[in-house]
C-alpha cells in the first residue's frame, strides 16, 4: 500500500489543491498540519531537506515536494506510477 504523507497549515490554498488532486485519484494519505506545532514544522523542515513552505509531501517515504511538484509530476504521467507503487 502506498503511504503518502503531507505536510500542510489550516490556511495554505496550495494544501488544498494537493489534498484535492489525492482525493480525485481516490488515494488516502496522512495529513501532518504544522500550523501551531513548531516541533512538526521543524521534522518538515529536516525531512524536506531544509523546505520550509507547505505543503511538502512525500511518497512512500520518498520527498517529492511541494503542491507545483505534484502537479507537474501528474502531468507528466509520473504521479499514477508512485501510486501504485509501479515506479
Amino acid at each position: 500500500m502506498t503511504q503518502i504523507d503531507i505536510y500542510t497549515t489550516k490556511v495554505c490554498p496550495y494544501c488544498v489543491r494537493a489534498k484535492q488532486l489525492f482525493k480525485r485519484k481516490g488515494v488516502a494519505f496522512t495529513e501532518i498540519d504544522v500550523s501551531n506545532d513548531d516541533t512538526l514544522r521543524n521534522a518538515m523542515v529536516e525531512r524536506a531537506g531544509g523546505r520550509r513552505s507547505v505543503p511538502q509531501i512525500f511518497i512512500n517515504g520518498s520527498h517529492v515536494g511541494g503542491c507545483d511538484d505534484l502537479y507537474k509530476l501528474d502531468s507528466e504521467g509520473k504521479l499514477d506510477p508512485l501510486l501504485t507503487g509501479a515506479a
